[in-house]
């Protein structure tokens, strides 16, 4: 299902604009056309300069409508891990590739440190101004606790902002991932994203 939205009010904008300290390790690349509809508010984040995107040739063939994929909006943001628990496709930090006919569906994902929440902030940006491959759609920005405890109120905060312009899920702290072992039972809101991903998968097949 295409990105929904709500537009920024102004001081909410400048709040999320906040000055940017540095670019975050990778940021997703432009696409040549685009499908998700884009709220009708000012940027987002502007990417900081210096940022590269990451070269990309003309896409060849189309994406495909079946699965979801997982796309990180940063090194490090756990797609690796969330797709061998809950299902879907890793595709690093980049968007789906038509000539692979990777899926159209994507989940956005990134850490609740901030650099994680400016990087999904970019990656937002670069959805609404129509930079991504024709025909993709954003099913939910999932953020992932970049450390146990609760947040400091600036991250929460920011993701009450990130909330109001997509669906957010966010997946807590599991201390069990860090050592590289499995979890016996998974998490509500671990379960919740899976039932995301079967949801867009069942859609994908009507």
């Amino acid at each position: 299902m295409p990105a929904t939205s709500m537009p920024l009010s102004d001081s909410r904008q400048r709040h999320l604009d906040g000055p940017a300290k540095h670019p975050a390790a990778v940021v997703v690349p432009p696409g040549p056309t685009h499908s998700v509809t884009p709220p009708s508010t000012s940027n987002i984040d502007r990417p900081s300069l210096g940022v590269r995107w990451q070269p990309r040739q003309p896409a060849i063939g189309s994406l495909s409508g079946d699965g979801v994929c997982w796309v990180a909006t940063h090194g490090g943001a756990g797609a690796t891990t969330l797709a061998a628990v809950v299902g879907g496709v890793d595709v690093g930090c980049r968007w789906p590739d038509a000539a692979r006919h990777e899926p159209a569906r994507i989940l956005l994902l990134a850490r609740t440190h901030e650099q994680g929440l400016r990087a999904a902030s970019r990656a937002l940006n670069a959805i609404r101004e129509g930079r991504h491959p024709a025909g993709m759609e954003l099913v939910a920005l999932v953020l992932v606790a970049d450390a146990p405890g609760r947040l400091p109120v600036p991250l929460l905060t920011r993701i009450r902002l990130l909330r109001s312009v997509v669906p957010v899920q966010r997946v807590p702290w599991i201390p069990q991932w860090r050592l590289g072992k499995t979890v016996d039972r998974l998490p509500g809101q671990l379960v919740r994203v899976g039932g995301l991903i079967q949801a867009a998968q069942r859609g994908a097949g009507r």
